[in-house]
Order: C-alpha cells, then sequence, then structure tokens
C-alpha cells in the first residue's frame, strides 16, 4: 500500500521556522520526483518545491525561493520542507506528492498557519 505521511506542521509567527517532512512506504522511493504543493483557502493547489530523489535537482516557486529547502534521506524514504522566514502568505494546506511515470500519490495534508 503506497503511503505518504505528511508531518510537521504547525503554528508559528512571522519570521519563524517549520520542518515539513513526508515519509514515503510502498513504493520505489529512488525512482520518484516528490514534490511539496499547497492549498490556502479559497485558492487553488500550488506547488511550491520538487526534489528528484535520484538526481537531488530541485526546483521551487518563485514565492518561496530563498526561504524554503527540500531534501531528501533516502536511507529513510523520507522528503523534508525546511521553512525559514516564514509570511502570513505561506499559511496553507501542505500536502506532499510523490510522482514517476503513469504514478501520482497524494498523502494527507498538514497545516501551517503563520500569524503575524
Amino acid at each position: 500500500e503506497v503511503q505518504l505521511q505528511a508531518s510537521g506542521g504547525g503554528l508559528v509567527q512571522a519570521g519563524g521556522s517549520l520542518r515539513l517532512s513526508c515519509a514515503a512506504s510502498g513504493f520505489t522511493f529512488d525512482d520518484y520526483a516528490i514534490g511539496w504543493f499547497r492549498q490556502a483557502p479559497g485558492k487553488e493547489r500550488e506547488g511550491v518545491s520538487c526534489i528528484n530523489i535520484s538526481h537531488g535537482s530541485t526546483i521551487y516557486a518563485d514565492s518561496v525561493k530563498g526561504r524554503f529547502t527540500i531534501s531528501r534521506d533516502n536511507a529513510k524514504s523520507t522528503v523534508y520542507l525546511q521553512m525559514n522566514s516564514l509570511k502570513p502568505e505561506d499559511t496553507a494546506v501542505y500536502y506532499c506528492n510523490a510522482r514517476w511515470a503513469w504514478d501520482n500519490y497524494w498523502g494527507q495534508g498538514t497545516q501551517v498557519t503563520v500569524s503575524s
């Protein structure tokens, strides 16, 4: 059974930091690209960052460049999203996603709330 377990969300003041984790199981971790998406109330889901597990290449949304860092621990089949200098506009439910070929898996979300 494929599972993507997201954790690490919470309430933080503006300027603070959080680290999200996405623990993967049930598929060959190294074959996939793992991404973080977020959805704020009343808005569409948007991509935040993505990492190719095999190559380690990464991409970031312009809105988070320089503040967020995505990384992976292959031994733990886990992807992290380190979020620094958080802003109220980063408030959203954050989801992790795994993609390879025709496969497209979603985990449950974790709430991130940034107070001003």
